[in-house]
């Protein structure tokens, strides 16, 4: 099972990444685990600038942005 954090304030683009990741890798019949990190100085220890941000097992995939569905989706298949 995959692990994915999502990093951010807990704004409206932080909230659509989380239901992105939920909603695609459902519809591809796949387990993950979401974690909401809001704490600033959390978000800061991943060197995180801009959010929202992906961690996936611990390494950050992407950042600024909602990430697209292509994104995800190689993201769950890799």
């Amino acid at each position: 099972m995959k692990t994915f954090k999502v990093l951010g304030s807990g704004c409206t683009k932080c909230q659509n990444t989380e239901k992105k990741l939920k909603q695609i890798a459902e519809k591809a019949g796949i387990e993950i685990v979401v974690e909401k990190i809001q704490s600033p100085e959390q978000i800061m220890a991943y060197g995180v600038m801009r959010t929202p941000a992906v961690v996936m097992n611990e390494k950050v995939i992407h950042q600024g942005s909602i990430p697209s569905t292509e994104n995800v989706e190689s993201w769950l298949r890799s």
